[in-house]
């Protein structure tokens, strides 16, 4: 029995710090169970907080997509209101050149009548003074031909100026001729 204690008791050893070993180990394990089980409780804690701020995240946008439509409409509607103001005052403005270009037209056509109806008259009054003045000088009876041929190449030359005048004055009228009224 000596001899089974003596190798009983290195074997007693062994257990002893096999058990210490085994405690050890448990410890160990323990405390990397306890670690993993942390990193996991972090993770999961984690990955809660990544999902709580997508969802937030997906229900503001889905608000904001809801809400673009309407954006939408309301940015469409006030560039119509703007182009419709804008049509209205185009509108007004082509109605008062219109209105203007219609009375400058009459002004000119006015202006133009009166220019020939006075260079009428003046030609009539021209006309009547050579005629007044022809028969002036036959009535005088001058006794020179010189001074009637005179009197008479005058009232000739006046005629063709009076006559080139009226010339012109049609030219003009022709080259500008009234506008009519619309």
């Amino acid at each position: 029995m000596a001899a089974d204690s003596e190798t009983l008791a290195p074997a007693l050893v062994e257990i002893g710090e096999l058990k210490k070993m085994v405690f050890a180990l448990r410890e160990e394990l323990e405390r990397a169970r306890n670690a993993t089980a942390e990193a996991v409780r972090q993770g999961v804690s984690g990955a809660n907080a990544e999902i709580a701020q997508l969802k937030a995240t997906i229900v503001a946008l889905r608000d904001e997509l809801q809400e673009w439509p309407i954006r939408r409409d309301e940015a469409a509607r006030l560039a119509q209101a703007a182009n419709l103001d804008e049509i209205k005052q185009l509108k007004a403005s082509v109605a008062a050149l219109r209105e203007a270009l219609e009375a400058a037209r009459l002004h000119e056509e006015t202006a133009v009548r009166q220019a020939m109806l006075a260079a009428q008259d003046e030609i009539a009054q021209l006309r009547a003074t050579a005629g007044s003045l022809r028969e002036s000088l036959e009535k005088a009876g001058f006794s020179r031909q010189g001074e009637i041929a005179a009197a008479r190449a005058q009232d000739h030359a006046e005629l063709v100026q009076l006559q080139a005048t009226v010339r012109e004055l049609r030219e003009q009228l022709q080259a500008n001729p009234p506008k009519q009224v619309k």
